[in-house]
C-alpha cells in the first residue's frame, strides 16, 4: 500500500498556564501527520517537548526530507511501516510515534475497525482518566478544581509547600488525588511524605526523583508508603527491565516509546515483571488522546485530559465524562481534523 503525506502544524493554546517542577508553559507546538490511501486518511501526533529536545518544525523538516521515499514505500501492514520508520528515524522517537501512529489508524480505517479492535483490545474494561491540576498559588489550584469537578485529580507538585497544597486541596474535594513530582523530591522526602499522603487519599507517587537515580529508587520503593509509578524512567523498551526493582508502575507515553507498536511490547514487558501500567498524555490534541483511548482495556491507569486543557482543539475525538471515556462510533481512533490545511 502507498500513501500520501500531508503534515499539520498547530499551536495549541491552553486554557491556562500550565506549570511543572521544571518550568511553566502556555501553549504546546503540535504536528499532526495525515497518511492517506483508497480515499481513507489516518492521523497520528507528536506535540514539542523542551525536556525531550523536539520541536515540531524539526520533526516537520525531517519527514519532509524524505516524503518522496514515504509515499513510495509498499507496506502491508503497520508494523511492516514502522520497521522501516525505525530505519529511518532511529533518533527520533516522536517522529516515529506520528507516522506510526497514522499508519495503525489508517489501516483500522481501511478494514472498517475501531483500533482497538483492530488491535484485539477488550472493551470491557475502561479505566477513568484523571484530570490534571498544574502547579500554582494554592488559591489557583483550589479554583482549577472548582471549575471541573472530577472523580480523579493528578496534582503536579515540586515546590517547598508541597505538603500545604496537599492539605488544602483535601479540604476541598474528596475525589482521589495523584501526585506527579515530575523529578523534583529527593528519596528522603519522597518516603516520609508518602506517609501522610496516603492518609490524605493518594493513590500513588508519579516519579518523585530525578530518571537516573535508580539506586536511590531501588531504596525507596519498599519504603514507600505508596505505589510509585515510573515516568521519566521510562521512555523505551529497554527501560522497562530496569522499572521491575525500582517502581511498582510505569506510565507509558507513545511519544517517548516510538508509538504503537512499541507501546505494544512495553505492556507485555511491564506484565511479565509484575508491573502496573498506566499510559499518559504529553498534551495533544484530539488526535493524540483518541489514539492513547484505544489502549484503555490493556491499563490499570490512563491520563487523557490533554484535549480537555487547551481551547483551540484542531480535532474532535473521544469525550471525557467525568473522567470516562466516550468512544467514538467511527473507525480508527475515531477522531478527524475540523479543517484540513495544507
Amino acid at each position: 500500500m502507498k500513501t500520501k503525506l500531508q503534515l499539520h502544524l498547530n499551536t495549541l493554546q491552553l486554557k491556562h498556564t500550565f506549570t511543572i517542577s521544571r518550568g511553566s508553559r502556555d501553549a504546546v507546538d503540535s504536528l499532526i501527520v495525515a497518511l492517506k490511501a483508497k480515499d481513507v486518511t489516518g492521523f497520528g501526533e507528536a506535540t514539542a517537548n523542551p525536556y525531550y529536545h523536539s520541536t515540531t518544525q524539526q520533526m516537520a523538516d525531517r519527514i519532509l526530507a524524505i516524503k518522496s521515499s514515504i509515499e513510495q514505500l509498499e507496506w502491508v501492514n503497520p508494523l511492516e511501516f514502522s520497521r522501516w520508520v525505525e530505519k529511518e528515524f532511529a533518533d527520533q522517537p516522536f517522529i516515529q510515534c506520528a507516522l506510526n501512529n497514522a499508519s495503525f489508524d489508517l489501516k483500522s480505517r481501511i478494514e472498517g475497525k475501531t483500533l482497538r479492535n483492530y488491535l484485539g483490545f477488550s472493551e470491557d474494561k475502561k479505566p477513568l482518566s484523571n484530570y490534571t491540576i498544574g502547579l500554582d498559588t494554592i488559591d489557583r489550584m483550589i479554583a482549577k478544581i472548582k471549575e471541573q469537578p472530577w472523580p480523579i485529580y493528578k496534582i503536579k507538585l515540586g515546590t517547598n509547600d508541597d505538603m500545604n497544597i496537599i492539605r488544602a486541596l483535601r479540604k476541598e474535594t474528596s475525589s482521589l488525588f495523584r501526585i506527579d513530582a515530575n523529578c523534583a523530591w529527593t528519596a528522603a522526602e519522597t518516603i516520609e511524605r508518602s506517609i501522610e499522603l496516603k492518609d490524605l487519599g493518594v493513590e500513588f507517587i508519579e516519579q518523585p526523583m530525578p530518571a537516573n537515580q535508580w539506586e536511590q529508587m531501588k531504596a525507596i520503593k519498599n519504603k514507600s508508603a505508596l505505589p510509585i509509578i515510573a515516568d521519566e524512567s521510562c521512555c523505551t523498551l529497554e527501560d522497562v527491565a530496569k522499572c521491575q526493582d525500582a517502581f511498582h508502575g510505569i506510565n507509558i507515553k507513545l511519544m517517548k516509546c516510538g508509538g504503537i507498536p512499541y507501546a505494544l511490547q512495553m505492556i507485555q514487558e511491564a506484565r511479565k515483571f509484575g508491573l502496573q501500567v498506566m499510559m499518559g498524555c504529553m498534551t495533544e490534541s484530539s488526535i493524540g488522546i483518541s489514539t492513547i483511548a484505544q489502549f484503555s482495556g490493556t491499563l490499570d491507569y490512563i491520563d487523557l485530559d490533554g484535549a480537555m486543557l487547551i481551547k483551540n482543539d484542531p480535532a474532535h475525538g473521544i469525550k471525557l465524562k467525568s473522567g470516562e471515556i466516550i468512544y467514538s462510533n467511527t473507525a480508527g481512533i475515531g477522531a478527524q481534523l475540523f479543517k484540513q490545511k495544507n
